[in-house]
């Protein structure tokens, strides 16, 4: 099983968005796009892969989103925007929330999901400068860590009492949703 953590510092954290209008949702639009390039293949889901998006917008941050495909996962790209969006209206103060078959919604930080799946697995952040994905020593259930057009909040991973590593998956700045796509490339090559 694969992990990606996909970090929106202005994601809106409360279902009460425009799936017409991503881009005004705090840039939902490159959450979709993430989710879209970390599950979908060719005329079928990835069930290798459990995502997280970790929301920082308003009106409730942190939002933690776990979406893991199951046998009763029927989706579309076009109806990606609104599964987010129910499972945000779905969030229930105090508590992790199953809103559909391995889709889950709770109030969880950064920091509290990368320490969390750091017990599962080696954790890898996407960094311009980090060591060649191409060259990195990669063991199944790996942690990929991805922010968005702004980063991810630095401070609270170099609290982490585990090492997280960076590594790059070219010389060139990329989407994060394209930055998904080339890690499951990567990872299918080498049949993790």
């Amino acid at each position: 099983m694969r992990h990606f953590v996909y970090f929106s510092s202005h994601a809106m954290t409360s279902g009460n968005f425009d799936v017409n209008d991503l881009m005004r949702a705090g840039r939902m639009d490159i959450a979709v796009h993430f989710m879209i390039n970390a599950f979908f293949l060719s005329h079928k889901l990835r069930d290798d892969v459990k995502l997280h998006l970790v929301f920082y917008g308003m009106p409730d941050p942190p939002k933690h989103i776990e979406i893991q495909v199951t046998p009763e996962t029927k989706l579309s790209k076009k109806d990606v925007g609104n599964l987010i969006k129910k499972i945000l209206y779905k969030y229930k103060p105090g508590k992790k929330t199953e809103v559909f078959p391995g889709c889950f919604v709770e109030k969880k930080s950064f920091l509290k999901v990368i320490e969390e799946l750091s017990e599962e697995g080696e954790v890898f952040v996407l960094d311009e400068k980090g060591e060649s994905i191409r060259k990195a020593k990669i063991e199944d259930g790996s942690i990929f860590v991805v922010g968005d057009q702004d980063g991810f909040p630095k401070k609270e991973l170099r609290r982490l009492k585990r090492e997280v590593k960076a590594i790059s998956v070219g010389p060139k700045t990329y989407f994060a949703s394209q930055v998904a796509t080339l890690i499951n490339n990567e990872l299918d090559l080498r049949g993790l």
